[in-house]
């Protein structure tokens, strides 16, 4: 994706000596290679190790400039309607301070394969968008835009009063206070919405909790020993959007599995 899409600046790509039965996709890779100027070099296994410092890599690895979080001064305005029917309302995911790069890899994947129409995260203390961002999210991360803001609270304040109706999530709804708690296989909308989504070990902050028109809770299928009561961030997000798009389009709602 990244050598189809071209958002980077793509300086040399790298195979494997001795392709074997991937043949197929190594021509592939060198044909986009060579269309757009990128040297290929064909090296040892070892080398290749070296390069991707011991994370898996299947063969091939590419040097190329970083992508960056996109500003909300560079997003064009959100424009309803269109190819899923003039009635579908937005979908924005909210990321505050998540950290693991798996996590938010996975998180952009299933965003992107459930429709979210744009992704938001936080400045301080969220996790840049890495190689191993883009390959837990199968490519997801090449093609679409992901921006940040350094003031969340007033983004989601401005989001309210434009009449988005903002969601946070939680784990545990009995430590939630001053705002409604509801499962989100009962939640309904009829308006634009924004889920934002915690940090993996504390979840959302109270001053983003207290932003929140509701919070949105997964029920457990049965009684859950102490220390594993609530499901991996990205897992949780899957459910969350898809349990949102399903019931406004009556897609088919999907199990989303961690990567």
């Amino acid at each position: 994706m990244a050598l189809s899409q071209a958002r980077r600046d793509l300086f040399r790509l790298f195979l494997k000596e001795g392709a074997g039965a991937r043949h197929l996709v190594t021509s592939e890779f060198i044909l986009q290679a060579t269309a757009r100027g990128v040297p290929v070099h064909r090296v040892r296994r070892r080398e290749l190790d070296a390069l991707c410092r011991g994370r898996v890599h299947q063969g091939v690895c590419l040097e190329a400039s970083p992508l960056r979080f996109k500003s909300l001064e560079e997003a064009e305005e959100p424009e309803l309607g269109g190819e899923e029917g003039p009635n579908r309302q937005l979908v924005w995911l909210v990321l505050e301070q998540i950290q693991d790069p798996m996590n938010l890899g996975a998180l952009l994947r299933s965003a992107y394969f459930l429709g979210v129409d744009r992704v938001v995260t936080s400045q301080r203390d969220s996790c840049p968008l890495t190689p191993t961002v883009s390959k837990a999210s199968s490519g997801a991360m090449e093609v679409f835009d992901v921006y940040s803001t350094d003031d969340l609270r007033s983004f989601l304040k401005a989001k309210a009063a434009e009449g988005w109706e903002v969601l946070g999530t939680v784990s545990k709804p009995e430590e939630v206070e001053n705002v409604p708690v509801i499962s989100c296989s009962e939640f309904r909308w009829n308006k634009p919405i924004i889920i934002v989504i915690g940090n993996e070990g504390d979840g959302l902050s109270l001053e983003t909790q207290l932003l929140c028109h509701r919070m949105l809770a997964i029920p457990p299928g049965r009684a859950l020993h102490p220390g594993i009561e609530s499901l991996n961030v990205s897992v949780a997000t899957g459910k969350n959007t898809s349990d949102a798009q399903g019931h406004q389009s009556k897609f088919l709602h999907l199990k989303i599995s961690s990567i």
